[in-house]
C-alpha cells in the first residue's frame, strides 16, 4: 500500500490476530476486519439500539447503527485525506459501539451501577469483549479474531485494573502510549458525528429550536452563511444546510490541524506515533473551543431535557430490574445464557454469574429489553 503515509497502519506490518489465519486472497487484513464486523450479530442489533433516547417519538432519529455508519463515513474521508489506512479507520468506527447497552448511556449507567461490586460495566470494554469472546461464528475460535490494530482502536480507554487483565492490548494504558492514528481519528469522527447529529435529532424532536441554537457560535456562523446565500430557505432544508456546513468545518479543521501536527512531530512509523508524548490527531485550538461550546449546549438543552430525563429514568428502572431478576435466578434467562452463567460462576463465583447476566442484557435491543421486562413483571404477559 505505497499510497499510505509512513506513519499509517500498514497491513503487512500488522501485529496480527490472536489466532493465526491464512492471509485473505482478495482483500486486505483490515478489510477482512471490517467485513467480519458488518456480518456480526452485534452489528445488526445496533439498528434497534438508541443513540439519544428520544426515538420513541418517531422512526427518523439516529440509532446506534446509523450513527456508526455516519462515524465511518467521516473517518473514511479524513483517513483518505491524511493518507491513513481507510479500511482500518472504517472497521474501528463500525465496531466502536458493538458493546453498547439498550437505551443508550442511560442503560450503560444503570448496568454499571448494577455491576459495581463485580468489576463494573463500560460499553467500550464491552465492545472489545463482543469481538473477542461473545460473537459465535467461527469453528476455530470465539469472537471475530480481529487484528491487534482494530482491537486497539475499539478500546478507547481502560482502567489500570482492566489493562492489567487484558495483556498485550492493555499495555499502552499501563505505559501511557498512544494508539495508532486510525484509532485516534475514529475518536474524533465519533464526536463530530454525534454532536452534529444530536443537533439534528434535537430539532426534529422539538427539544430545542433554531433560535436557541443561535446561542452556539458554530451554529450561528453557518446559519448566517446559509441565510446570506438562501434568504428564503427554512424548515428541514435550512437545518440540513447548516449542519452539513458545521460537519464540513470540523472535518476540514481536523484534517488540516492533524496534518500540521504530524509534520511538526516528524513521526515516520506507527511505532513512533505510539511513543509520542500525546495524540497527533485533533482540532486546532479555535475549533476545539467551538466544538466545546456545542457540546455544552447539547448537554444543557438536549441531554438534560425533561423528555429525555423521563425516558432515561424508565430505562434505568428496566435495566436494573432485569439485572436483579436474572442475577437472583439465572434460570429465567434463555438456556444458552443459563449455561454461560453456570460456566462463569464455576470459574469466577458470583462475579462470573453477574458478568453473564450483564452480557445478556447488554446484547439486548431496546425493544427486546422492554419485552423481557414485561414477560418478567407483567402477570398478563405471555412468556
Amino acid at each position: 500500500m505505497s499510497e499510505l503515509a509512513a506513519y499509517a497502519a500498514h497491513d503487512e506490518a500488522s501485529r496480527g490476530r490472536r489466532f493465526p489465519e491464512p492471509e485473505p486472497a482478495h482483500r486486505s487484513e483490515f478489510q477482512r476486519d471490517r467485513d467480519r464486523i458488518v456480518h456480526s450479530t452485534a452489528f445488526r442489533r445496533l439498528v434497534y439500539k438508541t443513540q439519544v433516547f428520544v426515538n420513541h417519538e418517531g422512526d427518523l432519529y439516529r440509532t446506534r447503527l446509523t450513527h456508526s455508519l455516519e462515524v465511518a463515513q467521516i473517518a473514511r474521508a479524513s483517513a483518505r485525506a491524511l493518507k491513513l489506512n481507510e479500511a482500518l479507520s472504517e472497521a474501528i468506527c463500525l465496531a466502536h459501539d458493538l458493546g453498547h447497552t439498550p437505551f443508550g448511556h442511560a442503560g450503560q449507567d444503570a448496568l454499571n451501577e448494577c455491576m459495581r461490586e463485580f468489576g463494573g460495566f463500560e460499553h467500550n470494554l464491552q465492545s472489545l469483549r463482543v469481538v473477542d469472546v461473545l460473537e459465535e461464528h467461527y469453528a476455530d475460535f470465539d469472537g471475530l479474531n480481529l487484528t491487534f490494530e482494530c482491537r486497539e482502536g475499539i478500546l478507547k480507554h481502560c482502567s489500570h485494573a482492566n489493562a492489567l487483565a487484558l495483556g498485550e492490548i492493555g499495555e499502552r494504558f499501563l505505559k501511557k502510549h498512544q494508539p495508532g492514528l486510525e484509532a485516534q481519528l475514529a475518536n474524533f469522527a465519533d464526536e463530530i458525528a454525534y454532536n452534529n447529529h444530536d443537533v439534528d435529532d434535537g430539532l426534529r424532536a422539538g427539544l430545542v429550536t433554531v433560535d436557541q441554537l443561535l446561542e452556539v457560535p458554530l451554529f450561528a456562523e453557518h446559519h448566517a452563511e446559509v441565510k446570506a446565500r438562501h434568504p428564503d430557505l427554512g424548515g428541514r432544508r435550512l437545518v440540513h444546510e447548516i449542519i452539513r456546513r458545521m460537519i464540513g468545518r470540523l472535518v476540514t479543521d481536523l484534517i488540516d490541524a492533524s496534518r500540521a501536527r504530524l509534520t511538526a512531530a516528524g513521526v515516520r512509523s506507527i511505532d513512533e506515533v505510539r511513543m509520542h508524548a500525546g495524540p497527533l490527531i485533533g482540532f486546532s485550538d479555535p475549533v476545539r473551543e467551538l466544538n466545546r461550546q456545542l457540546k455544552n449546549f447539547l448537554r444543557e438543552h438536549v441531554y438534560r431535557h425533561y423528555k429525555v430525563r423521563r425516558m432515561t429514568a424508565k430505562a434505568r428502572r428496566v435495566v436494573s430490574a432485569l439485572f436483579e431478576a436474572f442475577l437472583a435466578d439465572p434460570g429465567l434467562m434463555p438456556e444458552e445464557h443459563q449455561a454461560t452463567a453456570e460456566r462463569l460462576q464455576a470459574a469466577q463465583g458470583t462475579a462470573g454469574r453477574a458478568r453473564a447476566v450483564a452480557d445478556y442484557i447488554a446484547g439486548m435491543t431496546d425493544r427486546y429489553a422492554i419485552i423481557e421486562h414485561r414477560r418478567l413483571f407483567d402477570p398478563s404477559e405471555r412468556t
